[in-house]
């Protein structure tokens, strides 16, 4: 009996928002059609508030009828006419990704772990980090660990450490990973989207140090975590994912901080697989999750 061959299609992924009009949705799926691109994948959202489409596409090229360098410039001029931020790449492209964390191992065990299991389809090229903790467990993936310690006075010169190494590491994203420390404005300015923080609280509420802490003087009776993009407001940026946990009484706020580790490691991962999926789109100071 002979084993079944499935064929090999290169499959790609189409994500963009623009102003909410008639017609958007119809003119990007006939210009897909008529080229032969075969969807395999999609969701799409209006904003009534924002007056923004949102839209992601999955397609292969079994039956495209142009050359893909072709089709990107079919979807250039497209996104020209109906005004659209878009991103179109190959889905075998994977996310190359820096992470940086301080010493708490938690977030990066998973990270590390979900990676190479392949469960993250990403590209983790290294970790920083201002202590030494965790080198033992990056090196025992066989990934390089870059320690940078920092001091108020060495903090320029720190975060031109890491601008090294992201552009030596052609890096797509930066993972703060309990990384204990608050990055510059410059430096935020510079990685824009493209840097993923987890706060170990369900923000906006308890910002800041010791967030647990805060929650156990308030008597909470749910804690979370927050995944979010990193801006120069400390804790304000776009949230991707949250993840909470049911809590009583009886906790004190260091047991509090044990089980929060396991949703901070969650909503991270999760936050992280949704960027470089290409599934998360800004929506004014929001996201959009396709």
């Amino acid at each position: 009996m002979s084993a079944i061959v499935t064929p090999a299609y290169s499959q790609y992924i189409l994500t963009f928002k623009c102003r909410d009009q008639l017609g958007v949705l119809a003119s990007v799926s006939n210009t897909l059609y008529s080229n032969g691109a075969f969807i395999t994948e999609i969701s799409h959202y209006g904003d009534p508030d924002t007056g923004q489409f949102f839209s992601r596409t999955v397609f292969d090229d079994r039956t495209l009828n142009v050359p893909m360098s072709e089709f990107k410039q079919i979807i250039a001029l497209l996104a020209q006419e109906l005004g659209m931020e878009y991103v179109l790449r190959s889905a075998s492209a994977r996310r190359r990704v820096l992470v940086a964390v301080s010493k708490y191992n938690h977030c990066l065990n998973v990270l590390l772990t979900k990676w190479c299991c392949g469960a993250l389809d990403i590209d983790i090229v290294g970790v920083i980090s201002n202590h030494e903790n965790c080198r033992a467990v990056v090196e025992f993936y066989g990934l390089p660990y870059h320690y940078l310690p920092i001091t108020p006075a060495t903090k320029p010169q720190q975060e031109a450490q890491i601008l090294r190494l992201l552009a030596e590491y052609d890096v797509d994203l930066l993972v703060l990973a309990r990384y204990m420390q608050i990055l510059s404005d410059g430096l935020c300015e510079h990685l824009g989207p493209r840097a993923i923080n987890i706060h170990h609280s369900f923000l906006p509420g308890f910002k800041g140090a010791k967030p647990y802490h805060q929650a156990h003087d308030r008597g909470v009776k749910v804690i979370g975590a927050t995944a979010h993009y990193v801006t120069a407001d400390l804790d304000e940026g776009p949230i991707i994912v949250q993840e909470v946990e049911p809590i009583d009484h009886r906790l004190t706020a260091e047991q509090m901080v044990h089980v929060g580790h396991d949703i901070e490691a969650t909503a991270l991962a999760r936050a992280v697989k949704l960027h470089c999926e290409e599934r998360v789109v800004m929506n004014g100071n929001r996201t959009v999750i396709l």
